[in-house]
C-alpha cells in the first residue's frame, strides 16, 4: 500500500493524497479521489469535502511546528 499524504493548507482545507477510506461515524463510505480536500472550518456545502466556501471568510491556524524527535 502506498504512503498517504495529509498536508495543512494555510488558511485552507487539509489536502489528502494516496488511497485512503473515508468513512463517517457510523461506517458509512464516502466516494474519494486519490487526491482530495476535507474542509476544516465549518463552512462547506459539501462536508466533510472542502468546497472553498472558507476563502476570504476564515483564518486557521497556519501551521503547526513540527516536532522533533
Amino acid at each position: 500500500m502506498a504512503k498517504v499524504q495529509i498536508k495543512v493548507n494555510d488558511n485552507g482545507s487539509f489536502r489528502v493524497t494516496g488511497e485512503v477510506e473515508l468513512i463517517d461515524a457510523e461506517g458509512n463510505k464516502f466516494e474519494t479521489k486519490e487526491t482530495f480536500s476535507l474542509c476544516r472550518c465549518g463552512m462547506s456545502q459539501n462536508m466533510p469535502f472542502c468546497d472553498g466556501s472558507h476563502k476570504g471568510k476564515f483564518q486557521s491556524v497556519v501551521r503547526a511546528t513540527p516536532s522533533q524527535s
